[in-house]
């Protein structure tokens, strides 16, 4: 059995896998890089050991120093965590190879699921439903140019060794189909080092649903039912719901039993998401498989009550699932928001630097996975995601206040954030009342961008606040720089000649 796993990530996944591995008497090591020499995920670890620069290809990319860090340690097993190298087969063969356990699926699901062409091959013979598209990879520009013309626009190009939004273009006008080419297909070589592409027919509103599954090696295949992850901004996820509002009982059995089919068909061990279109005539399509775990994982966990890294750690070390498809239901709902430092008024730039101060909401049903303290400067070298936020509760309402209740708690200072953008999504009828799809944040766009009216005052009841604590401090000279004990006429006088 697996006494000692390492964690080849940081931040909250990092910190996250390794509480699990706590709870089971497992020992934990961390890696980090030269900028994450004071990150919490360091501190929290049974072991830590250097791996280089701060940079990821220096450092988390690298796969020799992952290696090294496990054999110098003596961990017998890898949990890569998301991002970095959990979907990279050559990592995967390595650890195999080099005899060290890897906490996910086999180097053929990998290479199977994360080729999107091959993927569509795949679920086609094995019957799960596709968006009608191209079945081949292109690289000829003429040659898409004559298939986008026999499928029709609208159309979505996407990078066939590609995921996560990148090198994907959409297309309504013929004016556009050349340069979205051109486009997509520079994306995906600077993305994935391959500019292949294929193309599919673009689905109209539709809304982003993905099935959670678990499988064990010796055949148990189980789906833990569907997160919703429509709102989102450049194809990257924002807010994530369970159950969604979208799905009947009778739709959900039946894209679970599609989802079981499509990890199947790979022989796929270990836990992994698969990813459906859904249109507004309850039509669902095959988007693609994540072979590993994902960000938005822990409101699976809030409604099943599955711990699924516990479950990726005895699969891993060979045991039958913990549970069978009957055993699993939905209890009450769970809402995720990330946490970023990033300016949505500035079309949402990272901005990284340091926490002067941070207050975290707690309270029944909440839960937050981060790795920052008061203190903690935010590296430029990684993604500026500070937490995930997870709230649960009876009903879909009682979530949605629990969840504005803590936004309006949680306080970061030092660096702007995403939190009062969160609290905005929270507050719009249509995610109010369920009705939004992936055009969520371009639709309401004016509405999430509002200008706060009152901020003008805010600002100026903070100057005063603020300069009232230092005087009333503890400081003992006025303005003028000399002795005061009548510090309130000090202060009328400076209101006075600011004429605030």
């Amino acid at each position: 059995m697996i006494k000692k796993i390492l964690i080849a990530n940081r931040g909250e996944i990092a910190l996250r896998v390794m509480r699990t591995c706590r709870e089971m008497g497992i020992k934990s090591v961390a890696v980090y890089s030269e900028v994450d020499r004071n990150s919490k995920h360091v501190m929290f670890a049974d072991e830590a050991y250097f791996i280089g620069p701060s940079p990821s290809n220096e450092s988390y990319l690298v796969i020799d120093k992952i290696i090294e860090a496990a054999k110098a340690t003596g961990a017998d097993a890898i949990h890569p965590g998301y991002g970095f190298l959990s979907e990279k087969a050559a990592f995967a063969e390595r650890c195999k190879a080099e005899g060290i356990i890897f906490i996910g699926p086999s180097t053929y699901a990998i290479d199977t699921m994360g080729d999107k062409i091959t993927a569509r091959k795949h679920m086609i013979a094995a019957n799960v439903p596709v968006v009608p598209g191209t079945t081949e990879k292109l690289t000829d520009e003429a040659e898409a140019l004559k298939i986008i013309e026999q499928i029709g626009l609208p159309v979505i190009i996407k990078a066939s060794a590609g995921g996560g939004g990148k090198g994907m273009r959409m297309v309504k006008e013929e004016s556009g189909v050349k340069e979205a080419i051109r486009a997509a297909k520079s994306e995906a070589l600077s993305a994935f080092g391959d500019d292949s592409i294929y193309i599919e027919r673009y689905i109209e509103s539709p809304h982003h649903i993905e099935f959670q599954i678990m499988a064990d090696k010796f055949g148990n295949t189980i789906h833990l039912c569907e997160r919703e992850c429509s709102v989102q901004r450049r194809h990257q996820k924002v807010i994530e719901e369970t159950p969604s509002v979208i799905i009947s009982p009778e739709l959900r059995k039946r894209m679970g039993e599609s989802a079981v089919q499509a990890a199947k068909a790979v022989n796929y061990e270990n836990a992994g998401t698969i990813e459906f279109l859904v249109d507004d005539k309850g039509n669902y399509y095959f988007l693609e498989m994540n072979t590993r775990l994902q960000v938005e994982h822990p409101i699976t966990e809030a409604v099943v009550g599955v711990d699924l890294v516990r479950e990726q750690i005895n699969v891993a070390n060979g045991l039958k699932l913990t549970y069978t498809q009957d055993q699993i239901t939905q209890r009450g709902h769970a809402i995720e928001c990330r946490v970023y430092a990033e300016d949505p008024h500035n079309n949402f730039m990272p901005c990284p630097g340091l926490i002067k101060n941070i207050s975290e909401a707690q309270g029944i049903g909440v839960r937050t996975d981060g790795y920052v303290y008061s203190g903690y400067e935010i590296p430029i070298y990684y993604d500026p995601m500070i937490s995930k936020i997870i709230v649960w509760a009876e009903t879909r309402g009682e979530a949605i206040n629990r969840m504005k209740r803590v936004l309006d708690e949680y306080k970061i200072s030092g660096v702007k954030t995403s939190i009062k953008f969160m609290k905005k999504i929270m507050e719009t009828p249509d995610f109010v009342n369920g009705t939004y799809d992936t055009h969520f944040i371009e639709k309401n766009n004016d509405f999430l961008f509002e200008k706060d009216n009152n901020a003008t005052e805010l600002e100026d009841m903070a100057i005063i606040a603020a300069f009232m604590e230092y005087i009333g401090g503890g400081h003992d000279e006025n303005y003028t720089g000399k002795k005061s004990r009548k510090l309130w006429k000090a202060y009328g006088r400076l209101l006075s000649s600011r004429k605030l």
